[in-house]
């Protein structure tokens, strides 16, 4: 018999490569002669440079980039074991965990460290960017990150702008005079995990600036501030930013990287998966055991357990996934295209116990799914 491991990290609790190691003692506690195969998985956010770096027996770089407000940072990206593609999370340069709680306001953060991150990566001549851009602390729909690689935003008087948020409004025109000569030879893949649009009810301002610091006066002046921007890009390139799926994503960004990159956006699942050519692998084994922190309503859109079923479905191989947390009924587990999902927790305790105990716990939860498992097959 063989069995994949895929899971993404249980948040708080154990990494990607921790829960693997639970996992394969459970199976192994049952029957030691099961071939185990493992890849640690990440949905395009937090941890997913580090991942793809490491499968391609890459190397961190590190490199002193501005934080969301402009402050100096070191942060890390990155490179493939051939040197040819860049692996980027915007996060590590512009993310909301970089800044305390009384310092976000989207109004005035800048993606403008993330085009640093990606300047450095074009001086070291590779030929692939992939960025990853979920848990930003932005609202600036990328002019930040183009700055950096040379685009200027000028206003009505044809003076520059500071590229935040705030002066999304004010913008009057850009300025592609000085745009870094090699963006056009490198091909760009972002992963980007939501669907929303530019602007309006369910764009980026209105759906996520709130997580970000921003109160309704400042939401409002945003979204004004992407729609007017939609205008300026549409006028300039001809381009509509509304009609783009997750031109909204990370403040968007999503909707900056088409413009400034010439990005294709994917789901990020979709795109780990293919970059790790994990369909090959599914395709040979008996059994998928996945999971993560907790499995929700958000699991059955663009999260690691999803994307693996969606796959293995194609072959009609099992997936079994274990979590933390278990809010799905029977019915939606199916409907995810699971076989089925277990919760680690075997009696009632507190959050801080179970994260405490989440090895043992889940080591003992595949081992009894495991046993069960073997005889019925």
């Amino acid at each position: 018999m063989k069995i994949l491991i895929v899971p993404d990290k249980f948040r708080s609790s154990l990494t990607a490569d921790e829960v693997i190691v639970g996992i394969k003692k459970g199976i192994k506690l049952i029957d030691n002669t099961i071939e185990i195969i493992s890849q640690p998985m990440a949905d395009g956010g937090e941890d997913t440079a580090k991942i793809l770096t490491k499968n391609s027996n890459g190397i961190l770089v590190q490199v002193e980039v501005n934080d969301p407000l402009f402050r100096n940072i070191i942060a890390e990206y990155g490179i493939s074991g051939d040197q040819k593609t860049a692996f980027i999370e915007m996060s590590a340069a512009s993310g909301l965990s970089l800044l305390a709680k009384n310092e976000q306001n989207p109004l005035k953060t800048t993606t403008f460290g993330t085009g640093e991150l990606i300047l450095d990566a074009l001086k070291r001549k590779v030929q692939h960017i992939i960025l990853c851009i979920g848990g930003s602390a932005t609202n600036d729909a990328g002019i930040g990150m183009a700055a950096a690689l040379g685009y200027r935003f000028l206003d009505k008087n044809g003076l520059e702008l500071v590229p935040i948020g705030d002066n999304l409004i004010y913008i009057s025109t850009i300025d592609r005079s000085n745009v870094h000569p090699k963006l056009n030879e490198i091909k760009f893949d972002v992963a980007c995990d939501v669907t929303n649009p530019f602007y309006g009810q369910n764009g980026a301002a209105a759906v996520y600036a709130k997580q970000k610091g921003a109160d309704q006066l400042a939401i409002k002046k945003l979204d004004d501030g992407l729609k007017h921007f939609a205008q300026i890009v549409a006028n300039q390139f001809d381009f509509n930013l509304q009609n783009l799926a997750g031109s909204g994503a990370a403040g968007g960004l999503g909707g900056g990287c088409k413009i400034f990159l010439n990005a294709h956006l994917q789901p990020g699942v979709q795109l780990v998966i293919d970059y790790l050519r994990l369909e090959e692998t599914i395709k040979n084994v008996d059994l998928i055991i996945t999971g993560e922190g907790k499995i929700d309503h958000q699991t059955q859109s663009g999260k690691v357990i999803k994307g693996i079923a969606d796959v293995a479905k194609k072959y009609q191989k099992p997936v079994i996934a274990f979590c933390g947390t278990l809010d799905l009924t029977q019915q939606e587990i199916n409907e995810t295209g699971l076989l089925a999902a277990f919760s680690i927790i075997n009696s009632p305790m507190s959050l801080e116990t179970a994260q405490s105990k989440a090895f043992p716990l889940l080591t003992d939860a595949v081992a009894n799914v495991i046993r069960l498992f073997l005889r019925k097959n």
